[in-house]
């Protein structure tokens, strides 16, 4: 995939003197964000199974986890 962006030309002028290599840095920064996304999605789903699982009397996974035990 090609990406494009409109960057002023003092931005511009700045990378260069820099030897900022823009595909490196536009990718480390799209992964990142690929990451933070997926993490924010990841506790979501965390936040919502806790609050199912409040809802299981502990006795019942107490019972379950024995009759797991009892199958292996």
């Amino acid at each position: 995939m090609t990406v494009s962006a409109k960057v002023p030309e003092e931005l511009k002028k700045k990378l260069h003197k820099l030897n900022v290599n823009t595909s490196q840095l536009v990718r480390k920064a799209l992964e990142e964000e690929i990451k933070r996304k997926e993490e924010e999605e990841l506790k979501a789903l965390a936040v919502k199974a806790s609050r199912l699982l409040k809802k299981i009397p502990s006795a019942e996974i107490t019972r379950v986890i024995r009759e797991t035990r009892d199958e292996n």
